[in-house]
């Protein structure tokens, strides 16, 4: 059931499209964190970890890839706005009691918009860039859990994701 136009700020007054306009708030520090998973075979799992496989080495590759997917989110997110990122930190880890790939992303600027699109497609590319660099050994690995940890700044205020 549709809501009152007036309650969605992503249309125009012709339900259309629309980039919100953020020109008038005032600029403030933001920061996002947001983290994925990939879960791999046991074998998969063990080549990562000591460097088997033949693309080479995925942590490495993966978290560039990440930085580069953040610096790029405005070209993937069509209502997503172009932020001058102040800094991308990257951390991957193996969890060997998942036999997964643990992403983490923190992303941060001074600016009228959050980055949380940046923090999640940085982990969002992190872990495609792990599938591709693991696809030639196994099929079936599976994304998961991508998610925002936590923000600050911004109108709406902070926010952490409470994890089990």
């Amino acid at each position: 059931m549709v809501q009152n136009m007036d309650d969605f700020t992503h249309f125009n007054d012709q339900g259309r499209a629309k980039m919100v306009d953020v020109g008038e708030k005032d600029p403030s520090r933001r920061e996002a964190t947001a983290g994925a998973r990939v879960l791999v075979s046991a074998e998969t799992f063990e080549r990562i970890r000591t460097g088997g496989m033949k693309k080479g080495d995925v942590l490495t590759v993966a978290q560039v890839a990440g930085i580069m997917g953040a610096k790029r989110t405005p070209d993937l997110i069509p209502m997503c706005h172009p932020v001058q990122v102040d800094g991308i930190d990257m951390k991957l880890w193996l969890d060997e009691s998942r036999y997964s790939v643990e992403i983490e992303a923190t992303v941060s600027c001074a600016g009228r918009t959050g980055v949380e699109m940046e923090a999640l497609t940085a982990v969002s590319t992190a872990a495609l860039t792990v599938y591709d660099m693991c696809k030639a050994i196994q099929k079936d690995i599976v994304i998961s859990d991508i998610r925002l940890l936590r923000k600050t700044g911004g109108v709406h205020g902070d926010f952490k994701r409470e994890e089990a």
